[in-house]
């Protein structure tokens, strides 16, 4: 979800004074009505990560339900899942479709058991999919990569366990097929009564999709937008475009949605995302100059040494394994937007 800390700036208000109330106390958001035939219930990290995954119910004019971003399941038993829908009266069985906004596991490894337990067709976009199916050969090219970063010896190996060879970005909780229908900029879920028409909003990761209700006003956004964090960028795989440039231009893409009620993918429900994508932008612009400072004080610095003078929440010598792989791979995606990638050592 993220590897960095929020900005500075002030977090929108929440909608939802139970979601707030949950996030403060450090449990699990109830089950609450956001539209008619529009419900939230929570879905929780596996042991160990003291978070949950907002999932979106939505019933169609028939009656059967459609799921945005199920969670995390480790079996599937789906209890959780199961006691949020029994909690607005509804039911596992009605579910018919499962909409995915990106391939991480806290937002789509419970599809699979979903879909073997009821039937329902699962959606995400292309790149997505084709992501997961890559994900041993990109994991080999990211291990050539990771020996150029000039890590110190002692990190290596839990960066390559991490983002390399060793990553598993659907942790084992995914399976072909990993989607029924592949969504694509502007596709309508088959929702009957109803119109979400997906947003293709790439940088979180590269087929990350937000979904529109504009009769209803409601902007799902999965991890592109949440009110608190600061999503991390280039987090699905290698991409032939900067996942940085991708994400600044997907969150200009938000500027017509101003209106609408935000439905993220974890915290709480709030408004006026422009302003809250702005925020977002603003500090990855931070971000950039303080890449350009270091590169210009240090003379031919590998990939670790410029991250080692970027401002990450405890610094660089705080992290290991994923997050130091993150932080690294930010680093290169700054320097390469502002034409400097060349004056990294590959060491």
């Amino acid at each position: 979800m993220t590897t960095v800390p929020p900005p500075a700036a002030p977090a929108p208000e929440p909608i939802s004074a139970v979601q707030a109330a949950a996030r403060r106390d450090g449990v699990l958001p109830p089950a609450e009505l956001v539209r008619p035939g529009v419900w939230t219930v929570s879905v929780p990290f596996r042991a160990g990560f003291p978070d949950a995954t907002l999932v979106y119910v939505i019933e169609g004019s028939d009656g059967s339900l459609t799921l945005i971003d199920p969670g995390w399941s480790d079996d599937d038993a789906l209890p959780a899942l199961r006691e949020g829908l029994r909690e607005i009266g509804r039911s596992l069985d009605q579910v018919t479709l499962v909409a995915v906004t990106h391939l991480h596991v806290d937002h789509l490894a419970a599809a699979a058991a979903v879909r073997r337990a009821t039937g329902a067709r699962v959606a995400m976009h292309r790149l997505e999919v084709d992501a997961l199916r890559r994900e041993a050969e990109d994991g080999r090219a990211n291990d050539a990569d990771i020996a150029t970063w000039g890590i110190p010896e002692s990190l290596r190996a839990g960066v390559v366990d991490a983002w390399g060879s060793g990553r598993r970005m659907g942790d084992g909780q995914t399976e072909e097929p990993y989607a029924d229908l592949l969504l694509d900029d502007g596709d309508v879920l088959p929702i009957a009564g109803r119109t979400l028409t997906t947003l293709w909003t790439p940088g979180h990761t590269a087929g990350h999709v937000c979904f529109v209700d504009a009769a209803d006003g409601l902007l799902f956004t999965g991890d592109h937008v949440l009110p608190r964090i600061n999503p991390g960028i280039g987090l699905g795989g290698r991409t032939a475009t900067n996942p940085l440039g991708d994400y600044l231009a997907s969150l200009a893409r938000l500027d017509e949605y101003g209106t609408y009620e935000v439905c993220p993918g974890h915290e709480y429900r709030f408004r006026d995302v422009v302003t809250r994508a702005r925020t977002l932008a603003r500090h990855r612009e931070e971000r950039s100059r303080h890449v350009a400072r270091a590169l210009d004080e240090l003379d031919a610095p590998t990939l670790f040494e410029v991250a080692s003078r970027v401002p990450f929440s405890g610094g660089i010598a705080s992290m290991s394994g994923f997050l130091l792989a993150s932080a690294l791979t930010q680093t290169a995606f700054h320097a390469d937007l502002i034409g400097r990638l060349g004056e990294l050592r590959r060491g």
